[in-house]
């Protein structure tokens, strides 16, 4: 049986942990904390594929001055088209 020391298993948690951090994104208006993948591909298909900024699809139809049945609709057309974001 290999021995197992304290330290490589504590940092191997943290290593997680920071990784799960980073990819959770936040809205950047409301802070609505871990975006779905369809308000994610939607901020990059609309605004900016290259995006560091997030919106919530409540955030992104009024910053977009749409209803969000409008936005929830284009994510199915994008889907259909085979859209790898969504």
């Amino acid at each position: 049986m290999a021995k197992v020391s304290l330290y490589s298993v504590f940092d191997q948690m943290q290593q997680i942990k920071r990784s799960n951090r980073m990819n959770k994104k936040i809205c950047y208006v409301c802070g609505k904390y871990d975006l779905n993948r369809n308000e994610v591909g939607l901020t990059k298909k609309l605004l900016d594929k290259d995006s560091k900024h997030f919106y919530c699809l409540d955030c992104l139809a009024e910053y977009l001055e749409v209803d969000t049945e409008l936005l929830l609709a284009k994510v199915e057309d994008f889907k259909e088209q085979g859209c790898l974001l969504f």
